[in-house]
């Protein structure tokens, strides 16, 4: 089993990517990983996109397959809606 985070670590972040023609905002959770810095592993439904996010909001995107040209998002905290799971 992964490490237990503390409530310090938000349940998710939208990860925000910008360039000069367009802005992408993709959902991530928080897995049972961490990455190399020990900071808990964010991941999309899909898994393709995934994030080691610190608690101070750092990103580093990790690649999960060959061919990925990673760019710098920004990350915000999710607020849990009506119905959802709390961080």
């Amino acid at each position: 089993m992964g490490e237990q985070f503390p409530n310090s670590h938000p349940a998710s972040y939208e990860l925000t990517f910008s360039d000069e023609a367009d802005t992408d905002t993709v959902v991530v959770l928080r897995t049972e990983r961490t990455g190399a810095g020990g900071h808990p592993v964010y991941a999309d439904e899909t898994g393709i996109v995934m994030a080691e996010i610190s608690d101070k909001g750092e990103v580093r995107m990790l690649a999960s397959g060959g061919q990925q040209s990673l760019t710098q998002p920004v990350a915000r905290p999710r607020r849990p809606g009506p119905g959802t799971a709390g961080d």
